[in-house]
């Protein structure tokens, strides 16, 4: 998990990134936020931490000028929420909803980018599962066909060998 990065909030309301040592817009910090990176906005006089007020002035300024995320809807059922006994409950469904939405993703792409890698990896595997089935149909095919071998220096059958016949003579006539 990457570290939080420290961002101050003046009085001046400017915001200062610690640990570039410089000052940063809300679209940098959704920047950050976008890219995986942990942020912790303070004030700067009090200490007071403002993340959560921060990070919903960017989620404010994402809906009214991008595409939003969040219906009509969705955004009043959510006000409903609020003092409802089942508010903590909400917020853990949506937790764990946009955790395992974002782990299909990881997952997804991860398959997408092995694909794209080697393309015909699965085609190849695919192949040789069917050869390996080829290989064992045709051993059993053979088996089936030919006759057991004696196993090389075998003891001889304990029945006496009959002597063979000579052969009568043929009459000519």
């Amino acid at each position: 998990m990457a570290e939080e990065r420290l961002i101050r909030k003046y009085a001046n309301r400017r915001l200062y990134d610690a640990h570039d040592s410089r000052h940063v817009t809300l679209d940098d910090l959704r920047k950050l936020v976008a890219g995986g990176q942990h942020i912790k906005v303070v004030d700067d006089k009090s200490g007071e931490d403002l993340t959560r007020s921060i990070l919903l002035q960017i989620i404010a300024g994402q809906e009214q000028f991008g595409t939003p995320v969040l219906s009509t809807q969705l955004l009043e059922a959510i006000i409903r929420f609020y003092g409802n006994p089942i508010q903590q409950m909400l917020t853990q469904y949506l937790e764990q909803s946009i955790g395992a939405l974002l782990r299909q993703q990881n997952l997804m792409q991860a398959e997408m980018a092995k694909a794209l890698e080697t393309p015909m990896a699965p085609i190849a595997e695919m192949a040789r599962q069917n050869m390996e089935m080829w290989a064992k149909m045709q051993a059993s095919l053979l088996s089936a066909f030919t006759p057991p071998t004696p196993a090389a220096g075998a003891a001889k059958s304990d029945q006496p060998e009959k002597p063979s016949r000579p052969e009568s003579p043929r009459r000519r006539g």
